[in-house]
């Protein structure tokens, strides 16, 4: 399957001002591109890329004052069979835990473990350890918080959406991820795209997507509590502890958005 993904931000800026993006795909599926997403900006600026901590693609630019707009466009060749399962995967013990798994245990800005860990042992402690258990934290999440766009607030936290029981997709996954890490499962959060590809119209204009990663049976495997559903054309773009470390754009001065656009949509097959 071919799926063409892109984005489009166009912003006002009031000064000039330094911007760091992450809007690319991720490296693990380069060998999955058609051509290259470049970033192209309008107007053009120079851009300095950069690899973060955890790995992920980053650009760096200045843009100027006035209108900005932030581009990316590619094909991605997918397997089209959507999220891959493993229901006998394994929580490990944290002493066999890979040292780079490690970090994934801790609370992080929006994932108070500290604050959860008491309700999180209360709800799942008793359920067999490993794929079943991280499931039915997904069904729990995906019940517990309403969704909507209009309940959207950026300094949302794990615990505030325990209790407030709405939010968006970042709100999902902050919960499901901070229960994880509470029961030594190293979870880590990941933004992309993901596609209603296969799923009954109309389809809900296209946005990016929040879920999480979890280390189980010596590998990462992905769950959406959002969705809760296996979902076709899932493309990563940056992975971190939580949305504090993966901005898909991080302005360093005063601005506007005024306008979004993704694409997340089946291209059309190659003719031979």
């Amino acid at each position: 399957m071919r799926i063409h993904v892109g984005c489009e931000m166009t912003y006002d800026f009031v000064q000039d001002t330094p911007v760091v993006t992450m809007l690319n795909v991720h490296a693990s599926r380069f060998s999955d591109l058609e051509r290259p997403d470049y970033l192209l900006t309008v107007p053009a600026v120079p851009l300095e890329g950069y690899r973060d901590t955890f790995g992920n693609w980053c650009n760096r630019l200045v843009a100027p004052a006035g209108r900005f707009t932030l581009k990316t466009d590619t094909v991605v060749r997918d397997h089209g069979n959507g999220d891959m399962t493993d229901t006998v995967a394994r929580q490990e013990e944290v002493r066999s835990l890979p040292v780079d798994t490690l970090l994934y245990l801790l609370g992080s800005r929006y994932c108070e473990t500290d604050r959860l860990s008491q309700t999180a042992w209360d709800l799942f402690g008793a359920m067999a350890p490993g794929w079943a258990r991280v499931q039915a934290i997904c069904d729990y999440v995906h019940d517990r918080i309403a969704f909507g766009y209009e309940h959207s607030r950026p300094t949302r936290t794990a615990l505030e959406a325990f209790e407030e029981r709405r939010g968006v997709c970042r709100d999902y996954a902050h919960l499901a991820i901070a229960f994880c890490r509470c029961l030594n499962i190293p979870a880590r959060y990941c933004t992309g795209y993901v596609s209603d590809i296969g799923l009954p119209l109309p389809h809900a204009p296209g946005d990016f997507a929040a879920w999480m990663e979890v280390f189980l049976g010596g590998r990462w495997h992905t769950f959406d509590p959002r969705n809760n559903s296996s979902r076709i054309g899932r493309i990563l773009i940056a992975y971190g502890r939580d949305a504090a470390d993966v901005p898909l754009t991080l302005t360093f001065g005063p601005n506007t958005l005024v306008d979004f656009r993704v694409t997340t949509e089946e291209a059309t097959p190659l003719t031979t």
